[in-house]
């Protein structure tokens, strides 16, 4: 037997190795807590070679560091504080910073408690095989861990424990590199502190620690001029501030203290929400309280106070005497601003001619208004969490005082998002005029109260504007979509045995075959859209022996590959969702997963998720059964397919026959639904006709067609779902995954309903879903067959979007799904492609006995956790697809320019402004603006606007929501972004080029 030593460690040390503190119990109980650390001496450095470390450990730096640093010929590694990672994350990330980095567990802890995102980044740059990061666990290491002073603040602790660490280091390599006897002595590598901190700096100096500010180190690296552009503005105290910011006065109200925010949200004297800008006006915005049905207006760049699109602010409104209503006039950023010098542009004279003209068109529109329009109005008086990211923008050209493009002296230029929603952004750069026509990533730094924009830095460029490459990737980054690839960890959790995988031979003995009912000889069939290789969902339908119909939905059985909490299971969390977009697919797994060992391919046995109802022939059900399965398919049909195969009489045999079973079912429950109150709305699709596959070219657009199989899978969806949601809340109240459409307030209709009473004398009920989808059915033009789809289509704007929801955080009478008029639902039918869809069937395999449920899908906080991610990349992925398909109509109407002599396509108006209409066309899914440079008349309240007849002395013509118009459609290369942009101009009832 082994000799076994115990080591005591002497009592003097538990001032180091022991941390007490007290801590107040859910009950109000104080507790006493007693922390032990436990310190150790073998922590590896991670340098090569290093005589003085365990030589079986682990390392990654170079015995000699980095010696191509001008100020360190001797070599050198650098450790940074920790508001280096929080500041300057994407100088760090860049390709072209490569100094060995030594990470230490204080800066992990402290970064992961200050910004969660930053941290994910941070742990994702450890662990990076091209890049050489040494994570140290000072807090561990018995020479460097401190304890905090009785008068030290925890960031002053940190800050000291940095500095330790560095000076620990320094004098390890000296273990590391012995003097050799009869040798010259080596110059040792330095182990440089890399902190903007100037107390921290002072500090160091006095310790004799190598320290120095970021920019001073970039300034000395040998590709100083890409890297200098990646610096963010904050924290950098040796930046020099511009013109433009220097000695003015403030143009905005300092924010309330965190505290004064907190206290007055609570006690109802100031409201928190998301700030949402206004697309057609810049100098307008509004914020979402539940206080108010009507969200509060905020209207002037003042009241907005340097508020961003999806900012968490606090507004305090004002009294009720001042509330106003919002403009209806087009005011456009780039045609306001467009003389706007980056660096002059707060001169004084420049400053109150563009505050007055802003001032004047606000007083022009509020004055107008009537006071039943009117809506609670204030202003942001602090922010609560900042929404800034990296944002694509492109340089405006006209901002450049250089056009050298072999310039590399600094600049300040403005950068103007893509969106529509965000404000210009000041960016100092040294490569502007190579930058121009590009699509870059611009960081927003800081927004003082002394400038009209935000400063930012340069990250990188995607490439050049319109190309489809740097489209598709600015597509992705705009909407937030993690499209890299599958990392090594990842791929790791598939089969083994990759795409030779099969179902084995039916045996007890074999796990797969483990309470699972056998189905291959059942006649199931997929029916999907036309490309569709991710088959999550196949159908079958038979008549049984008493007169009944027995129906089945089977579902690819996705939670059998995806284990809960393994890195397969961690990234489909974080993706949340796949992205469909005109011309790829961004997955959400692997796709020996997706389209190969999940996909209900026809002809190939797969593991399902079925479930089974016996109906009466009317569609009632007499029962329901859930079981894992094993299916063989026998078709895969698309929608159109399927649609022929049931409507040719020649067609008896057993797989058309069940297609016509399933038919005749989905029609009854359709029926039924639509009874119950359940809507049927609407939105514009359209399908775009790729030249190849291999060149994605889009040739042609027309709107989706839709057959009778479309409704028959969608209804059986629908009815999978409630099944699956009824069983998983019984199983699991307090956790269960479920999916909710609230009941929109009545207010959101008003516009519609009064637009709807005064153009058509048709009345809106609002009161029920049962209530609007009658009255959706009424709101008929004889002469306009394509007068409802409108008017659903803007009714859908109108809802509030549906949301996924742990059943434990909210009341049960919450439930519901408004839309589909449901008392409970859910999504199970999508494992492929939703991640949801993986906790619901996890919980249903629990729910049948199948599996015991996960202990993670026991906790309600980490559910919730989940949702909240879930439905912000279901949300993202929606309207990355969205712009997926408008960049491609407007590259397919590019075409058609080029091909035909003017493309002109029938469209309605759906709003009126006082210089504009907002109009869409149907066929091809697109809203756009026609704007009038000219005066009109415009009739707010009558939703009309009067404009010139093109004929002299014609009277003048009126134009009215919902009416049909002819639109020119041109794609014009705008001067500034270097970006194609879909222009519309009215062809009749006039021609509004002369207008």
């Amino acid at each position: 037997m082994p000799e076994i030593t115990i080591l005591k460690r002497p009592r003097e040390e538990a001032v180091i190795t022991q941390r007490m503190f007290f801590k107040k119990t859910a009950r109000g109980k104080v507790i006493k807590v007693l922390r032990e650390r436990y310190l150790r001496d073998d922590i590896s450095c991670g340098v090569n070679g290093c005589r003085a470390c365990d030589a079986t450990a682990q390392t990654v730096l170079s015995r000699s560091g980095d010696t191509t640093h001008k100020g360190f010929p001797t070599g050198h590694y650098i450790l940074p504080d920790t508001n280096v990672f929080l500041a300057q994350m994407d100088l760090i990330e860049s390709n072209y910073f490569t100094p060995p980095i030594i990470i230490l567990q204080t800066v992990m802890e402290e970064v992961r408690h200050r910004s969660l995102p930053l941290y994910s980044r941070l742990k994702a740059l450890t662990t990076t095989d091209e890049r050489k990061v040494w994570v140290f666990y000072n807090e561990f290491r018995s020479e460097t861990a401190i304890v905090r002073e009785d008068d030290e603040t925890p960031n002053d602790r940190n800050d000291r424990g940095i500095r330790k660490a560095a000076e620990w280091y320094n004098a390890h390599l000296t273990l590391a590199h012995p003097p050799i006897r009869g040798q010259p002595n080596v110059a040792l590598p330095k182990v440089v502190l890399i902190t903007d901190d100037f107390a921290n700096r002072q500090k160091a100096d006095k310790e004799k620690i190598p320290c120095i500010s970021v920019r001073n180190y970039v300034d000395g690296m040998k590709n100083s001029d890409q890297l200098l552009d990646l610096l963010s503005a904050t924290g950098s105290d040796e930046v020099e501030p511009t013109r433009a910011v220097a000695g003015r006065t403030a143009l905005y109200a300092d924010y309330l203290p965190m505290s004064t925010l907190v206290a007055g949200v609570k006690a109802g004297q100031l409201h928190q929400g998301h700030f949402n800008a206004n697309q057609y006006n810049y100098l307008e915005g509004n914020v979402p309280v539940p206080a108010f049905t009507k969200a509060v207006l905020l209207a002037g760049r003042e009241n907005m106070n340097r508020a961003v699109q999806g900012d968490v602010v606090v507004v305090e409104v004002f009294n009720e005497r001042e509330w106003k209503a919002p403009t209806d006039e087009v005011i456009d950023q780039e045609a306001t601003l467009k003389n706007d010098d980056a660096e002059d542009s707060e001169e004084e004279g420049d400053d109150l001619m563009v505050h007055e003209h802003e001032s004047k068109a606000l007083r022009a529109e509020h004055t107008k208004k009537a006071p039943a329009e009117k809506q609670p109005t204030g202003r942001v008086v602090g922010i609560i969490k900042r929404n800034w990211r990296a944002y694509v923008c492109h340089i405006d050209s006209t901002s450049l005082t250089s056009s050298n493009a072999t310039s590399l002296g600094l600049q300040t230029v403005f950068a103007t998002p893509v969106s529509r929603l965000l404000p210009r952004i000041r960016l100092r750069t040294r490569q502007a005029p190579s930058l121009v026509g590009n699509k870059i990533l611009v960081t927003i730094d800081r927004w003082e109260i002394t400038s009209r924009y935000p400063e930012g830095h340069f990250v990188r460029t995607l490439g050049k504007a319109e190309s489809k490459e740097a489209e598709q990737e600015s597509l992705l980054l705009e909407f937030e979509v993690p499209y890299r690839p599958f990392g090594k960890a990842i791929l790791d959790c598939l089969p083994p045995e990759g795409e030779q995988w099969v179902v084995p031979p039916k045996s007890a003995a074999n796990p797969e075959w483990r309470d699972r009912t056998d189905l291959r000889d059942l006649i199931i069939c997929s029916i999907d859209p036309p490309g569709c290789q991710d088959i999550d969902d196949a159908l079958h339908a038979r008549r049984l022996t008493n007169g009944n119909i027995e129906a089945g939905v089977h579902i690819a059985d996705v939670s059998h590959f995806v284990h809960p909490e393994t890195a397969m299971d961690n990234e489909a969390a974080a993706r949340g969702s796949t992205v469909y977009l005109v011309d790829k697919r961004i997955d959400m797994l692997p796709a020996l997963l997706g389209t190969n060992l999940c996909s209900l391919r026809p002809h190939v046995e797969r593991l399902a998720f079925s479930v089974i109802w016996e109906m009466t022939v009317d569609a009632e059900i007499v029962n329901v059964g859930f079981t894992k399965s094993v299916i063989a398919s026998k078709a895969a049909f698309e929608y159109g397919e399927a649609q022929l195969r049931k409507d040719d009489p020649k067609l008896n045999d057993n797989l058309t026959q069940s297609i016509r079973l399933l038919n005749s079912l989905a029609q009854k429950l359709k029926a039924k639904r639509m009874a119950a109150g359940a809507l049927n709305l609407a939105s514009p699709e359209v399908k775009i006709h790729l030249d190849s596959s291999e060149s994605s070219d889009p040739v042609d657009v027309e709107q989706k067609a839709l057959h009778e199989t479309n409704s028959l899978v969608e209804e059986f969806m629908l009815l999978a779902n409630t099944s699956v949601a009824k069983k998983t809340q019984e199983s699991f109240p307090q956790t269960s995954v479920l999916r909710r459409h609230l009941p929109p307030p009545p207010t959101n209709f008003e516009k519609l309903q009064d637009i709807l009473q005064k153009r058509k004398g048709l009345k809106l009920d609002v009161s029920s879903s049962a209530a609007l989808a009658d009255s959706l059915d009424k709101c008929l033009d004889p002469k306009e067959p394509a007068f409802n789809t409108l008017v659903r289509i803007m009714a859908t704007r109108c809802m509030l979007s549906a949301e996924y929801f742990n059943s434990g955080s909210v009341s049960r009478d919450t439930f519901g799904h408004y839309g589909l008029a449901s008392p409970i639902y859910t999504h199970f039918t999508s494992p492929i492609r939703r991640f949801a869809d993986i906790l619901v069937h996890r919980q249903l395999a629990a729910a049948i006995g199948y599996t015991p449920l996960h202990p993670s899908l026991h906790s309600k906080m980490h559910v919730e956790r989940i949702m909240e991610v879930v439905n912000r990349r279901h949300r993202m992925a929606q309207m990355a697809g969205r712009a997926s398909v408008e960049f491609y109509v407007g590259l397919a109407l590019k075409g058609r320019n080029e091909r035909e002599k003017e493309v002109t396509e029938d469209a309605f108006v759906i709003r009126t402004f006082r210089n504009g209409l907002g109009v869409f066309v149907s066929k091809l899914g697109l809203e756009g603006l026609v704007m009038f440079k000219r005066d009109t008349q415009f009739d707010a309240e009558n939703y009309t606007i009067s404009v010139p007849s093109s004929g002299i002395g014609r009277p003048d013509v009126t134009i009215s929501v919902f009416d049909k118009v002819t639109v020119r459609i041109e794609v014009e290369k705008d001067k500034n972004t270097q970006r194609g942009r879909v222009k519309m101009t009215l062809v009749s009832p006039v021609d509004s080029r002369a207008l």
